[in-house]
């Protein structure tokens, strides 16, 4: 090697090391500059698909916020088929070592046939595809650093979980420095497992990035806790594989025709979401999604008022909801706080209320759950703001032979929305959180829904967004003006509806 050749070299090695460094707490831009996008093997590859870009940049976003600091960056992904989720580890593996000096880590899988033959196939194939490939060595099961020294300090580790022996999840320690927890097909992983991994992870001041994987197989479970009970620990994906490129779309529309889209089947394998839970369920999913993938019809929205329903704090994991009804129109995203005192949640109502008026609603009808802490918002709101209702769940209801309470009645009232024409904001969150309470009938025979302490001792979370929605329900509100073109639309919808309803539901 001659002088120039010897330059050119050291100049690559530097600009290598320039490139991992400003990669540290950025991996979307490590994924984007490590592989030769468009070249060679990836020729026909522009770079990570969209669901991959959000979480990448989840990730980055966090580390610099300085997030694990504190705690742990949790990611749990549950998808359909063939969507990339295997390179994507490869992705987040090789990222973690190249940037990070004397970082460790560990994977598991379902099997450990799944585990070698496919998570570590994967990552030697993006390996040899991956400008960093010389710093570091791929073995049977494991993945080293090639500098001298560094071989059992600076590496991530393929083990194949064992309920009786987890040594390797427990001694999951690296202070002040990365440290990689990653589970593929995670829905299959014993508790055990999780529990350990969990105690582990306690090192302060350190990176900390736990990533779960899987295909959403079981209603029950760490992995289905993670999208649901410990939520709040996680930061959840459900990635529908008919919205990735790469994936077969003529095969994914053959199981939907053949299966239907709201059978257990598809929404395993293609819309990667969990499978029905319970017959108790007072809303079911398939009438969740149903009103979801519904399209608005006539609103005259001049002529119509917007009724919020707002959800109270109560606990440290519970958040703050606002929900939006206009009609039969109940697409408006919803608004989410937490760690809002009372004052500052009013203001984030008052201003999302006046945001609405600007837009040309006539009247603007604020349901706020009265109940404990939602007096102090309600309170700070009274002499700001017109049509203010305080709404108490434990109250008697309107007709108090059929329900037992004003939480039931409100709750009935949102099922019949849902079954009828009304529109949902899609959102994986509100679907889930509308299926968790379970019905009930009182010893005078009238209707009464699962409590939230009732939920929460059986795992569940407060179903937070669906009691904000809930609560646009509350009052009998008139909701329309004088529209003759939308009184038509009206009967002629009550008319369909009516007409295809199942009296057994």
């Amino acid at each position: 090697m001659n002088k120039d050749q010897a330059q050119a070299v050291k100049n690559f090695e530097l600009g290598l090391r320039k490139l991992a460094i400003a990669c540290t707490n950025d991996p979307l831009l490590f994924v984007e500059k490590a592989f030769r996008w468009g070249h060679g093997p990836l020729e026909k590859y522009e770079g990570p698909d969209k669901w991959q870009r959000q979480i990448l940049t989840d990730i980055r976003d966090r580390l610099k916020k300085g997030e694990t600091r504190t705690q742990a960056i949790q990611i749990a992904v549950a998808s359909g088929h063939g969507i990339g989720k295997t390179a994507f580890v490869a992705w987040i593996i090789l990222w973690s070592i190249c940037t990070f000096p004397d970082m460790k880590g560990v994977v598991t899988a379902e099997t450990k046939n799944q585990l070698i033959t496919k998570t570590w196939s994967e990552l030697h194939k993006w390996h040899n595809l991956c400008i960093f490939r010389d710093w570091f060595e791929v073995a049977a099961e494991s993945i080293f650093s090639t500098q001298p020294g560094h071989k059992y300090t600076w590496r991530v580790d393929a083990i194949p979980w064992n309920e009786n022996n987890t040594d390797a999840f427990q001694g999951l320690h690296n202070q002040g420095k990365r440290i990689l927890v990653l589970f593929d097909e995670a829905s299959v992983i014993a508790q055990k497992i999780y529990e350990v991994t969990k105690g582990a992870l306690t090192d302060k001041d350190t990176q900390i990035i736990w990533c779960i994987f899987g295909n959403p197989t079981k209603p029950d479970g760490p992995f289905y806790d993670a999208f649901h009970k410990s939520r709040h620990r996680w930061i959840t994906y459900n990635i529908d594989s008919r919205t990735v490129k790469i994936t077969n779309k003529e095969q994914l529309q053959q199981y939907v025709d053949d299966y239907g889209e709201d059978s257990d089947f598809v929404k395993v394998r293609v819309r990667g979401i969990f499978p029905s839970v319970s017959a108790k369920q007072f809303i079911t999913r398939e009438d969740a999604d149903a009103a979801m993938n519904r399209k608005v019809g006539y609103v005259n929205y001049r002529n119509t008022v917007a009724i919020l329903g707002v959800d109270v704090a109560r606990e440290g994991d519970d958040r703050s909801v606002i929900a939006t009804k206009i009609g039969r129109d109940c697409t408006m995203p919803l608004k989410v706080f937490r760690n809002l005192d009372g004052p500052q949640l009013g203001m984030q109502v008052l201003m999302y209320a006046n945001e609405l008026l600007s837009r040309g609603i006539p009247k603007v009808h604020i349901n706020i759950d009265y109940t404990g802490v939602g007096a102090s918002p309600y309170d700070w709101l009274k002499d700001k703001v017109h049509h203010l209702n305080k709404v108490i769940s434990a109250s008697q209801s309107t007709n108090p032979q059929r329900w037992a309470n004003k939480r039931a009645e409100m709750w009935d009232k949102m099922r019949d929305f849902i079954r009828d024409d009304g529109c949902l904001f899609k959102s994986e969150e509100l679907a889930e959180d509308l299926c968790i309470p379970e019905k009930l009938i009182d010893q005078k025979g009238r209707l009464l829904l699962e409590s939230k302490d009732s939920m929460k001792r059986r795992g569940m979370n407060s179903p937070d967004t669906a009691d904000a929605l809930a609560l646009c329900f509350a009052i009998p509100i008139q909701e329309y003006y004088e529209d003759k073109e939308y009184s038509r639309y009206r009967r002629q919808s009550s008319s369909r509806s009516k007409a295809v309803r199942d009296p057994y539901r």
